[in-house]
């Protein structure tokens, strides 16, 4: 990426598409459940029937405003759906409904950190729109190409999406990944998605151009679709940067195109030739009236928008001392709650960001699970770190004892004592464990009488391996300097 930096600016922007959490689809009644037996939750509406009449679904207005709101934009005071006409297997009506040139929400900004420093990437509209239903290619790849047949579910036709078009200020793969995680944040405060890119709840498509550097006009751009995790989209990103890179220091043209990027192999394959908006032939739907939001309505969601990722940022930073980096870890991993559940129960919050951003990220990542979702509890967090602090576990121990914890086994006392993990502190036992260290290691004693301090340890290791890790490793020092008289 180094001769990109010097020769070509980088262009990108991003549509990032949210599936939202509501009960029912976006202009009919039918439930919005994940999985499921294919096309059970249809109705004559989601699947285009003549004569079917749709009708807005006010949940999902109201989180489109609210996720405008949150990120800077002006509420449209009348928006409209148009239809979107095209023809794809799995989409019933052969139009999608959606807002086109006039979106509920518009011209609203968001700030971004990155390893590279702060970035504003400019938001360009929010609006609503359905979704299609599922094609499921059968053969070995999934993938049309190959497939012996294709199969289409409609259960997920017509469920509410919010689709985020920023403006081409995304400058490099990092900063992709940073609005994404940003946005997603985002969107889990504010409850209206489970924002699950694994499966698909929150879906996000690169347009990626290059441009010599110091020139104005953009370059051709090429849509990337297919990412399906914020490592996904920080690699496919960079892998279309270099691609373009090779392609113009060869002289050769970037094709308009949209790509599909596979995850195993690392690139991106040509998919379709890239569409433009006349292509789908946009006119208001004739079946849907104007959004028009209530001004008074539209200050009390503002009023009641939730704290937002960066404003938790600033308070982690700011009342609990965290570093800027731990606070953005914890944050993008959804853990800012559980912290604040862990000091209010008593917990130092240095002690506790570093267990959340260590240990419990571990467990996470091991076990597949998603951080929002650790079985674990700010209190017991806070036994934890309290059993530390008064000897009663080493922290080489207490690692040991927090998967039994997040596995369900008890507290953090009533796993170690299970596990047979307490720490020893007994006086009476740790001192005979010391005299035998000294009496096995005669050589190592007479140095240290000798003056030379860092032989103890190897008496101190000679304790705590018979004591299995247990010896609580203070009191093992202190001891062994009485008995050896320095």
């Amino acid at each position: 990426m180094t001769t990109t930096a010097t020769r070509y600016e980088v262009v990108i922007g991003l549509e990032v598409h949210v599936e939202l959490a509501t009960e029912t689809k976006m202009f009919c009644g039918c439930r919005t459940e994940f999985g499921g037996e294919p096309n059970i939750r249809t109705c004559p509406v989601c699947l285009g029937m003549p004569g079917s009449l749709p009708v807005p679904n006010g949940e999902a207005v109201t989180s489109a405003i609210r996720l405008g709101l949150a990120l800077g934009c002006a509420i449209t005071p009348r928006s409209q759906f148009h239809r979107k006409n095209y023809f794809y297997p799995d989409m019933p009506k052969n139009y999608q409904i959606s807002q086109y040139d006039v979106p509920i929400c518009e011209n609203g900004r968001l700030e971004v950190p990155t390893a590279e420093g702060a970035a504003e990437i400019g938001v360009t509209r929010v609006h609503m729109e359905e979704d299609t239903g599922k094609s499921m290619h059968v053969g070995e790849s999934g993938r049309i190409r190959g497939a012996s047949h294709s199969l289409v579910d409609f259960n997920r036709a017509g469920i509410p999406l919010l689709e985020v078009v920023s403006e081409p200020d995304v400058r490099s793969a990092e900063q992709a990944r940073a609005y994404l995680a940003e946005l997603r944040g985002i969107v889990l405060a504010l409850g209206i998605s489970d924002a699950k890119l694994e499966e698909g709840s929150m879906r996000c498509d690169a347009n990626v151009s290059l441009r010599p550097m110091g020139t104005e006009a953009y370059g051709t751009r090429v849509e990337v679709k297919n990412m399906n995790s914020l490592r996904s989209l920080y690699r496919a990103v960079g892998y279309e940067i270099d691609r373009q890179t090779v392609l113009l220091d060869a002289g050769e043209e970037v094709v308009q195109e949209t790509r599909h990027w596979d995850e195993a192999a690392g690139a991106t394959s040509t998919l379709r030739a890239k569409e433009e908006a006349f292509d789908y032939r946009y006119f208001p739907d004739p079946d849907l009236v104007p959004i028009a939001p209530d001004a008074a309505w539209i200050e009390e969601l503002r009023a009641g928008l939730p704290e937002l990722p960066a404003e938790i940022r600033a308070r982690l930073t700011s009342t609990y001392g965290l570093g800027a980096e731990q606070a953005v870890t914890l944050v993008d991993a959804g853990l800012g709650p559980l912290l604040d559940e862990a000091v209010g129960a008593g917990a130092p919050p240095s002690e506790a960001g570093k267990w959340l951003a260590n240990e419990v990220l571990a467990w996470c990542r091991d076990e597949g699970v998603e951080p929002a979702d650790v079985p674990l509890t700010g209190e017991q967090l806070s036994e934890l770190i309290d059993l530390v602090d008064h000897g009663a576990l080493s922290t080489k121990l207490a690692r040991e004892v927090l998967p039994g914890v997040l596995g369900g086994e008890g507290s953090p006392a009533e796993v170690a004592k299970a596990r047979g993990l307490e720490q020893v502190s007994d006086e009476g036992e740790l001192g005979q464990m010391v005299d035998d260290a000294i009496a096995a290691q005669p050589e190592a004693a007479a140095k240290i009488r000798a003056g030379n301090d860092k032989a103890i340890g190897a008496l101190v290791g000679a304790v705590m391996k018979a004591s299995r890790g247990q010896a609580n490793p203070q009191r093992v020092n202190e001891l062994l300097r009485e008995r050896l008289g320095i």
